[in-house]
Parts: C-alpha cells; sequence; structure tokens
C-alpha cells in the first residue's frame, strides 16, 4: 500500500468528515420521520423525539392499514409502477433501436425531433385538453400512456446500442430474424446493466409521481398512494381515518387508547413511510448497475 503524507491523511480526513456530514443530513429527515411514526402521537406533539422512539406504538399503523383506501392506492401504485416501467423500457428501446441503425433514411432529422421535446411542450392545459380529446380521463392508462417515451432513456438506449457490434445484427439478419427478433433476443439480453438502470429510474418516476392523478383523476378508486398522501396532506382525511380507525375498534378501551395516542403528525408521518418505504428496497437489489449502466450508455458515438 503506498504510504500517505500528512498533508494526504488530513485531506482524506477532512474528506470523510463532510462526507459523512452530508450523509446524517441528507438521511437524518427520514430517520426521524420513521422514529415519529413508530412513536406515540401525543408524545411526539411533547417534542425532544430525534433518533429513537420515546414511546414505541404501532397505533399508527394500525389506523394506515385499517383505512380500504390506502390498500386500494397501494395496489393502484403497484400496478402503474409494473406495467409503466415495463411499457416505458419497451417501447424505449424500440424507439433507440430504431434510431440507432443506420439504414434508417431521415434518421438524424427524427433524433432532433425528439430532442427538441427535451426542451419544449405543449403545456398542461393543451396535453389535458388532448388527453380528454383520446377519451383517456379518469382510466388507468392515463397514467401510463403519456411517460412511455422518455428522450432521456432513449438517447442512453440508444448510445449503447451503437456501441455493440454490427456483426451481431448482420449475422441475426442473415439467418432469417427480423429487427423485432434481434432487439428482444440479441440486443436486450445484452443490455443488462443499461435496462436495469432505466427500469429503476422508470420505476422511482410512476412510484413518486403525484402529480398526473391529481390532474387528469377524478375517481377515488384509481388514485395512487402518493396521491392520496398528497391529499391527507392537504385535507382532513387524517381526521376521516382516525374517525374510521376508531370507529372499527371492538372496545371502548380501545378506542379510547387510539384517541389518546394517534395524532395528525404521526398518521401523517407512517403513511409517508408506507408511501416510501416500497421503493427504497428496490435500490440495494439494483445499485451495481447504476454506474456502469448509464456509462456504457452515455459514451459518444
Amino acid at each position: 500500500m503506498m504510504k500517505l503524507s500528512a498533508g494526504d491523511k488530513v485531506l482524506q480526513v477532512m474528506i470523510y468528515t463532510v462526507l459523512l456530514l452530508l450523509g446524517f443530513i441528507t438521511l437524518y429527515p427520514f430517520w426521524n420521520s420513521l422514529v415519529i411514526s413508530f412513536n406515540v402521537g401525543s408524545d411526539t406533539a411533547l417534542g425532544g423525539i430525534t433518533f429513537w422512539p420515546r414511546s414505541p406504538t404501532l397505533d399508527n399503523y394500525e389506523v394506515v392499514f385499517r383505512d380500504s383506501r390506502i390498500g386500494h392506492a397501494f395496489l393502484i401504485s403497484i400496478l402503474r409502477t409494473i406495467v409503466g416501467t415495463t411499457l416505458s423500457v419497451l417501447f424505449t428501446a424500440i424507439l433507440a433501436y430504431g434510431l440507432s441503425r443506420h439504414e434508417l433514411m431521415g434518421r438524424k432529422i427524427y433524433m432532433v425531433f425528439c430532442i427538441i421535446t427535451m426542451y419544449f411542450s405543449g403545456g398542461l392545459i393543451p396535453t389535458f385538453l388532448l388527453l380528454r380529446g383520446f377519451g383517456m380521463m379518469d382510466t388507468f392508462w392515463v397514467l401510463v400512456i403519456p411517460g412511455m417515451i422518455s428522450v432521456y432513456n432513449m438517447i442512453i438506449f440508444r448510445t449503447f446500442f451503437l456501441g455493440l457490434p454490427a456483426g451481431l445484427v448482420e449475422s441475426a439478419r442473415i439467418d432469417g430474424c427480423n429487427h423485432i427478433g434481434v432487439l428482444t433476443r440479441i440486443i436486450l439480453p445484452i443490455s443488462g446493466p443499461v435496462v436495469a438502470t432505466l427500469s429503476l429510474f422508470t420505476a422511482v418516476y410512476h412510484w413518486n409521481d403525484w402529480f398526473s392523478a391529481s390532474i387528469y383523476i377524478n375517481d377515488t378508486r384509481l388514485i395512487p398512494i402518493q396521491t392520496l398522501l398528497k391529499q391527507i396532506l392537504n385535507s382532513n382525511i387524517v381526521t376521516d381515518q382516525l374517525q374510521k380507525a376508531i370507529g372499527s375498534s371492538a372496545a371502548a378501551q380501545d378506542r379510547l387508547a387510539l384517541v389518546q395516542s394517534v395524532t395528525s403528525k404521526s398518521l401523517i408521518m407512517a403513511t409517508t413511510m408506507v408511501a416510501t418505504l416500497p421503493i427504497i428496497t428496490v435500490y440495494p437489489f439494483l445499485q451495481k448497475y447504476f454506474v456502469k449502466g448509464v456509462l456504457i450508455g452515455s459514451l459518444k458515438e
């Protein structure tokens, strides 16, 4: 091992100190929210809850999971994330493959048109009128179809495809494979890091997006968990949840315990954790693909 000088050691200590400080600043708000969600609400109102629950309880989560709206919204978010990610990655890869083929006439013009959409859009009102004209309002597909093509992801896909040996495609074409077969049987199977990285980016977008449903969805049965969480933060749904949980308790003592232990803040924190933790648990499984996938797909032609 290389021996470090005194100056290098000091610099290393400073770097690690700054990184630890930034890590603490980033993680503490999430950790504090998690602690509050497991603490008695009336005790949290007294203040002083920092790193550990002072009065641990599961009442907050009991109230959350007793509300059928949250469970249904959770299922809508899961379905949207799975369907939206699958369709987006597939159709974005198809577009990228087409634009990567040198025999495609006018491919540079098509590429310019795609890039223009990254900087200019029709705006919210024209998009609303367009989706309403297609009859997509208050349907599940309004949460999926508008985000099926990502130009940013398409550029990464395309650049990666351009870096593949031309002989792969040519040999497959000689063997009688059409372009769809080349993409699905040869190109995508060897594009694991890029596919995994862009799938995660897309899944995070679909899971965290609350705005689309708030604009295009009026049917409460189609509201995803993030939109419901936004409504909870901005309305009296918290009170409704608490009243439902209290009313469904079997005994008067149980009802009294819930009233005394659960508050709006503790309930909001518990709902936030329920809406956030699922997508966070995906990161460790795909983390190794992040840098490799983005760098491979970002090299110049």
